[in-house]
């Protein structure tokens, strides 16, 4: 035979045949649901490095959950609906505009749970204050305590917390505690935690692990980004924060004095119980435990407050990116004035538009952001939609670095107002497990006000001539980072 296995000639000729083929293959493959801008920058990834691109593809490809997660959802949602059918017969009373009803049925329709009445709703600014009022819940607790937090850290401002938790459970209160695997993995001191948990009572699972021995796989990026906090089903707590101090355990911010600003909320009122519904949907994929019953879910009937709110959960065991529709459609709504505080901008196409055009046909848009990001791809991709927002007459404004702005909420017109776990960027559209609450009637728009004008107040707007002005090489790696950011 003239030729041999190992004769480089062979070899280059296997080589270009199996290249074209990727190419090939990944033509009528990667553009399958979804996004053309996805598709087109794993296309490039794979058309310049056809084996480590298909790897990386094969890797990070799909933002599905695995399928008994994403029937199991479907199954939840529809309990919840078929158990919360009095409810919204009876939720709300409030005589909104139109748009804002339209909006209150969507979020219905995709995230299965209704609009109520009479809830209670207190901002809270202060990191470590916010740590201490979730503290001092926990020690009233009498029955059970659910918390549920992307990322936890046992230090010096969560002590007290875990402490409480400890507490509750020692004395008889069921407390069930869930964290994100690798958000909390990435943190110093995550052992030191797990022995905290596990030297005390308090039940406790890690959320979408990734643990090839048992059994657990995924994409390794999906994380369950929610922040949730309900005691004995009557307070309840949410927003942006993590259970860690707020230089995240780094010498490199602390160095730098960089400290992260969120924005939570304390809740009373049937708002929790809606809560409370997500986290045990949490609970049940993690666990098996079905928590319907023994938690008395859906019978509220004190209403301590005038806030009407409603509680949207989202992510990959969803397919329809309920925040990002929820997002688009106030957008789209609004007549007057949007203001819009996100530490990750990062929009796809669809959010873009809208944002621009609700500029574009007169409303009032501004956008708050870090000075400086703490991640450097994600800043950088971020950066690279400044010209085309200034360009539509959104004023953009940079919270003073070093602090971070990680707080994610958002006012339309007087009418309305969002806040939660997400971000608006593709990750917490496609890849993030998030939790959002819509909030309108009382004040609960004007106490945002009050927040988004010290924001304001701090903060350097960005002017578009300067901005044009800034050297190439900047408006390079923004571009390139733009492109990565839509590797889902």
């Amino acid at each position: 035979m003239w030729w041999t296995i190992t004769d480089p000639y062979w070899l280059a000729a296997a080589l270009t045949v199996l290249d074209f083929a990727i190419r090939i293959i990944a033509l009528g493959v990667v553009p399958g649901n979804r996004r053309p801008t996805t598709a087109m920058a794993w296309l490039l990834c794979i058309f310049f490095l056809p084996v480590p691109g298909i790897i990386l593809f094969l890797l990070f490809g799909s933002p599905r959950l695995s399928e008994q997660r994403v029937e199991r959802q479907t199954l939840i949602n529809r309990r919840v609906r078929d158990n919360t059918r009095e409810l919204e017969a009876n939720s709300s009373s409030f005589l909104g505009p139109d748009w804002l009803m339209s909006a209150v049925e969507l979020n219905r329709r995709l995230g299965s749970l209704p609009s109520l009445d009479g809830n209670k709703v207190e901002l809270q600014r202060d990191y470590e204050q916010s740590i201490r009022e979730m503290t001092e819940a926990v020690r009233a607790a009498k029955h059970y305590v659910h918390v549920e937090f992307y990322i936890m850290s046992y230090d010096s401002v969560t002590r007290d917390f875990f402490a409480a938790l400890r507490d509750a459970a020692a004395r008889g209160v069921s407390v069930r505690l869930l964290f994100d695997h690798i958000g909390t993995l990435r943190v110093k001191g995550y052992r030191q935690l797990l022995r905290e948990l596990n030297s005390s009572q308090v039940e406790w699972h890690p959320m979408l692990p990734i643990q090839p021995l048992r059994g657990h796989w995924r994409r390794p990026d999906l994380r369950n980004h929610r922040k949730i906090l309900v005691v004995d089903g009557v307070l309840g707590f949410t927003g942006s924060q993590n259970l860690v101090e707020p230089g995240y355990r780094k010498p490199g911010n602390h160095k730098l004095g960089r400290k992260w600003v969120e924005l939570m909320c304390r809740l009373e009122g049937p708002v929790v119980d809606e809560l409370n519904v997500v986290f045990a949907t949490d609970w049940n994929m993690e666990t098996d435990e079905n928590l319907e019953r023994e938690l008395s879910l859906y019978e509220w009937t004190y209403e301590p407050g005038d806030v009407t709110c409603q509680v949207v959960p989202s992510g990959p065991g969803f397919t329809t990116e309920n925040n990002l529709r929820l997002f688009t459609s106030l957008i789209y709504s609004a007549s007057e004035r949007i203001s819009i505080t996100s530490p990750y901008f990062v929009p796809d196409d669809s959010l873009l538009y809208a944002i621009t055009t609700a500029a574009q046909r007169g409303v009032q848009v501004e956008l708050f952001v870090s000075e400086r990001g703490d991640q450097l791809l994600v800043d950088h991709a971020q950066r690279s939609y400044y010209e085309v927002l200034l360009e539509a007459g959104i004023r953009i404004w940079q919270y003073p670095a070093p602090l971070v702005l990680h707080a994610k909420h958002f006012t339309v017109d007087n009418d309305v107002a969002v806040l939660g776990s997400s971000n608006m960027d593709m990750r917490s559209f496609s890849l993030n497990l998030e939790v959002s609450m819509m909030m309108y009637g009382g004040d609960i728009v004007e106490k945002m006000r009050r927040i988004e004008d010290t924001y304001r107040a701090l903060s350097k707007e960005l002017v578009l001539d300067e901005w044009r002005n800034r050297p190439v090489w900047q408006r390079y790696v923004d571009n390139v980072a733009r492109l990565t950011a839509t590797l889902q």
